[in-house]
């Protein structure tokens, strides 16, 4: 049974930094497309970091490319989502996902697409 459990989140003033983990089971995060997302109240999910399994560098949208930085940790079957800079509009539950398919930047960055879900962790920046 696949299993992605993300934790990290919390409160946070604006400015400051947080790491998130997604510790994954069942499945090989090295063999995956692995992505972070998130939604804010009221908002559709969106996508905010990616990593294809067949290589190639992590992937972000404009809102937070320079801010966060995707990392994978092969050895604990883990990914992480580093946050810097926070502003109060990354407030949002982030969730992990993953996939699959190898070339998986365009179908993440509409949002959707993966084959598993993690359950999300909260993240409240505060102005």
């Amino acid at each position: 049974q696949v299993q992605l459990v993300e934790s990290g989140g919390g409160l946070v003033q604006a400015g400051g930094s947080l790491r998130l983990s997604c510790a994954a089971s069942g499945l090989t995060v090295s063999r995956y497309s692995m992505g972070w997302f998130r939604q804010a109240p009221g908002k559709e999910r969106e996508f905010v970091a990616g990593i294809n399994w067949n290589g190639g560098n992590p992937y972000y949208p404009d809102s937070v490319k320079g801010r966060f930085t995707f990392s994978r940790d092969n050895a604990k079957n883990t990914v992480y989502l580093q946050m810097d800079s926070l502003k109060p509009e990354d407030t949002a539950v982030y969730y992990c996902g993953a996939t699959r398919f190898p070339n998986a930047e365009g179908i993440m960055r509409k949002g959707d697409g993966m084959d598993y879900w993690g359950k999300g962790t909260l993240v409240t920046v505060s102005s």
